[in-house]
C-alpha cells in the first residue's frame, strides 16, 4: 500500500514538473515573439529581461526538483509574465498579433477591407 502511494505522489509530481515547464515554455515562447518596443512601451522591463527569465525557469523546472526552492520562483516568475506582462503587451501591441500590431476596422478582411462584394 505504502509503495502505491509513493508511486502515485511520484506519478503526480511528474505531471506538475510537466505543467510548470509547459508554462515557463509558453511564457517564453511567447515572449520571443513580442516587439521589443512593446515591452518599453508597457513598462515592463525589457525583452532581454524576460527571455533569460523565463529560460532560466524552465531549465530550473527541468533539473530540479518540484519541491526545492528555485522551480518555486520559476513558476511565481512565469505566472507574473503571463498575468501580468503579457496582457500589457497585448493591450500595447493591439491584440494576440505576435510580431506586429494589427489596425484596421472590424471590416477589413484578411487582404485589406471588405467592400460587400462589388
Amino acid at each position: 500500500m505504502g509503495d502505491m502511494l509513493m508511486l502515485g505522489f511520484a506519478g503526480f509530481l511528474g505531471l506538475l514538473k510537466i505543467v510548470l515547464m509547459a508554462l515557463s515554455a509558453f511564457g517564453l515562447f511567447d515572449a520571443a515573439f513580442r516587439r521589443e518596443d512593446a515591452f518599453r512601451a508597457a513598462d515592463k522591463q525589457n525583452k532581454v529581461f524576460w527571455l533569460i527569465i523565463l529560460a532560466l525557469a524552465l531549465v530550473v523546472s527541468y533539473l530540479f526538483s518540484i519541491l526545492s526552492i528555485l522551480p518555486i520562483i520559476g513558476v511565481v516568475a512565469s505566472i507574473v509574465y503571463i498575468v501580468d506582462v503579457r496582457p500589457a503587451l497585448k493591450q500595447v501591441s493591439g491584440g494576440s498579433g505576435w510580431g506586429r500590431g494589427r489596425g484596421g476596422s472590424s471590416s477589413d478582411g484578411p487582404y485589406g477591407p471588405y467592400n460587400g462584394g462589388r
